[in-house]
């Protein structure tokens, strides 16, 4: 190489990165543009701006818009970098070319930049497969030495994990939320299902199954979808090889089925293709708890599953279990309520009944033991008359217990039993005391109230 030649691409592509280094290695007149030492001059000091800059840009030059770009930029070619150096963009990005196309055209025609802050989804395929990718961009021309646009200068900042982030966070906060208030486990199931299914740009499907251990079945509790019955079943065998492999012993990061054209009826929004993959995961109380359910997972298939969607959709079996849990304890706080109602109500029907029945005998024997006790003291010693006074004593004693019981059972409290209204509980009330009125009254005439009244 001529020592101008080399002497020009040194100080065109200046630096010691890994982009300026390809670079002065290409042979550019295999290329589109030609030699270097061919270039217009803007399109040299583009150049070096461009591998000098931190943020991420590439220069499309020409009608065929050849790429340059800068090492920022390498995480935007991903795989097809080196081969997309020096080649156009229509070969770099078939599938976003159209869009791609206009958007450079149209700067080129106008000459005026074209800028979009929010998050553009580009569907690039970058490792291999189509990936879901967002960027925040600028586009402006790039005059070149007669002054008119030579080509366009791509400003890229990649927002696809911020996007990601917020659109997970968004589920997982409308799960727990929502999985807060239901009080069964079905209720649960359903709203767990109804809030995946609202986000299925996270998942693009999602089964819920329940799993009863004593028949080592799991039962289907939801979808988030509406598909044919052979990717849902409505029962599972957990003891036999089955379409999910739910297994009660499957660990805490499930494991990833291969779907092949068995989801091709599942749409996912604002994509092209269906699903291709999935995660079964256990929803189990703690990692080596009792295993409530599971969770069939569709993974979007423009992203990869790796350890941050695995970790999403582990998140969303914990706020699933957290809502069963609250579900089971209130459902057993309510059993327990509803055994000591029950319990309560027996008791009551106990007493009421023994006070009836110990009630009438007593005041059928103390009522004659009333009328001999006066004649009793004359005819018999005072031995025989203080066993008869000791007898009299102790049936007033019982009576008095009995008495006290039924008072009991009026001033009886109702609020544990049923929920009341501020009118039931007046009139609840009124009633109560009209009760209490009527026995003190007829405590007052009865010979026996003073009885009561004392000790003895």
């Amino acid at each position: 190489m001529e020592s101008g030649k080399k002497e020009l691409i040194e100080s065109v592509f200046a630096g010691t990165g890994e982009m300026a280094t390809h670079m002065r290695a290409l042979d550019w007149s295999t290329t589109a543009l030609g030699p270097v030492e061919q270039w217009p001059q803007a399109l040299r000091t583009c150049v070096r701006i461009v591998l000098d800059s931190a943020y991420p840009m590439n220069i499309c030059w020409g009608p065929d818009y050849i790429n340059l770009y800068n090492d920022a930029y390498l995480p935007s070619m991903g795989a097809k970098h080196p081969w997309a150096l020096g080649r156009s963009s229509r070969d770099v990005v078939p599938e976003v070319w159209e869009f791609t196309k206009q958007m450079f055209d149209m700067v080129v025609t106008q000459g005026q930049p074209f800028s979009a802050l929010a998050d553009q989804l580009f569907p690039l395929n970058r490792h291999n497969y189509v990936e879901e990718v967002y960027f925040a961009l600028s586009v402006s021309p790039i005059p070149d030495d007669n002054g008119r646009a030579g080509g366009v200068l791509a400003i890229l900042l990649e927002t696809t994990e911020r996007v990601l982030e917020d659109r997970r966070r968004h589920l997982l906060r409308d799960l727990a939320s929502r999985t807060a208030g239901p009080r069964t486990e079905e209720e649960v199931w359903r709203v767990s299902a109804e809030t995946l299914g609202e986000n299925r740009l996270s998942l693009p499907f999602a089964f819920l199954y329940e799993y009863r251990s004593s028949e080592h079945q799991a039962y289907l509790a939801g979808a988030s979808v509406e598909t044919d019955e052979t990717l849902r079943p409505p029962i599972i065998d957990c003891g036999k090889e089955n379409l999910w492999r739910f297994d009660p012993a499957l660990a805490k990061d499930g494991v990833l089925i291969e779907l092949g054209d068995r989801a091709s009826g599942v749409p996912v929004p604002n994509w092209e293709f269906p699903p291709k993959e999935a995660c079964v995961v256990p929803i189990r109380l703690g990692e080596y708890g009792e295993v409530l359910g599971f969770l069939v997972a569709g993974i979007h298939p423009g992203r990869a599953f790796d350890d941050a969607y695995r970790q999403f959709v582990f998140r969303i079996t914990e706020q699933i279990t957290i809502g069963l849990v609250s579900a089971g304890a209130y459902e057993r706080e309510r059993r327990r309520a509803e055994a000591l109602a029950e319990l309560d109500r027996a008791k009551t029907t106990f007493f009421s009944n023994v006070s009836h029945e110990f009630r009438t005998p007593l005041t059928l024997m103390l009522g004659p033991l009333e009328e001999v006790l006066p004649e009793a003291r004359e005819r018999l010693s005072p031995e025989r008359h203080e066993q008869l006074n000791a007898v009299r004593r102790n049936g007033l004693r019982l009576l008095k217990l009995v008495i006290r019981s039924s008072i009991f059972r009026v001033w009886k409290p109702d609020a544990c039993r049923r929920p009341t209204t501020s009118r039931d509980s007046a009139a609840t009330s009124f009633i109560r005391l009209d009760a209490k009125a009527r026995w003190d009254t007829g405590l007052r005439e009865s010979s026996l109230a003073r009885v009561l009244r004392s000790d003895h």
